[in-house]
């Protein structure tokens, strides 16, 4: 590699860097200044750790403390979606990559097909079937069509084909093993690096996901945290002075923080199964 390739290199990873670092930089530090400081003073400057409690005061503020509600729902909702999604993805994956049956590829062609369909174009239909059975509104509305996971299917589809040899089973088979005993004690012990890269995925999707809430709820006490935070920033300070909520003093600093504790699950699931997702991505890449 020459001087200048290297160079090139280097200089682009920098300009990434800071394309992507400075506004999450800015993200940490407008929390620990006023609403004044961030028009006027530096953009990079840093306040003070006591703003930080003043602005989660006046988060609280809002409808009080509804703010921890909606961290609540989005705990309960992203848990069970992805507790469900894995119960239905790791032995649906299991039973495509190591069971031949009849409609075998046309349920993998579906799952592909349906993976890479934009969901929102799905939300009207799972909006009309959760109506029909007198499911709207309610949590089950976001629950179950967020563990409807196709790309978890395939995940675990992947992993199995690649890592779980026909021979292991063949004789486990010959001791004698059930089909469920060979999922069981065979085949879910050496799934746990897709388990992990299915629960991770699954809970960011969980987490995240916003369009769908936003149809399927309509009661404020039932919002998710990006839900909830869309309604508080539309009816405060922090991007209408003129709103009815405009006295709570809730401005950019207030915005910024809610922004971190929305992603602060996200970053801290990261690192917590970062081990596992390494695992995961990197399993299988050795044979042949």
């Amino acid at each position: 590699m020459t001087a200048l390739s290297r160079g090139a290199r280097a200089l682009f990873l920098l300009g990434a860097a800071a394309f992507f670092g400075l506004p999450l930089l800015w993200l940490l530090l407008a929390p620990t200044r006023t609403a004044d400081d961030l028009t006027t003073g530096s953009p990079l400057g840093f306040g003070s750790l006591g703003r930080v409690g003043d602005a989660w005061a006046h988060l609280m503020s809002y409808n009080d403390g509804e703010i921890t509600l909606w961290i609540g729902n989005s705990v309960v909702y992203a848990a069970a979606s992805v507790a469900l999604a894995l119960l239905l993805c790791v032995p649906a994956g299991y039973v495509l990559a190591k069971h031949d049956f009849a409609g075998r590829r046309t349920l993998l062609t579906l799952s592909i097909v349906t993976m890479i369909l934009p969901p929102a174009a799905l939300v009207l239909p799972l909006y009309l079937e959760m109506s029909a059975v007198n499911l709207a509104g309610t949590i089950w509305a976001v629950i179950l069509p967020l563990s409807f996971y196709p790309f978890g299917v395939y995940l675990a589809f992947l992993h199995f084909q690649a890592n779980l040899p026909d021979s292991l089973l063949d004789a486990a088979r010959v001791d004698g093993a059930s089909e469920l005993r060979l999922f069981w004690s065979v085949a879910l012990p050496l799934a746990r690096p897709a388990i992990a890269l299915i629960a991770f995925f699954g809970f960011v999707r969980c987490w995240t996901d916003f369009f769908l809430p936003f149809v399927m709820l309509s009661d404020d006490r039932t919002f998710t945290l990006q839900l909830g935070l869309m309604s508080l920033l539309q009816s405060t300070g922090a991007v209408n002075n003129s709103s009815g909520f405009a006295d709570l003093d809730i401005h950019q600093p207030e915005a910024a923080l809610a922004g971190l504790v929305a992603c602060a699950p996200l970053m801290i699931g990261f690192v917590l199964a970062q081990r596992f997702l390494r695992t995961g991505l990197l399993a299988g890449a050795e044979k042949g």
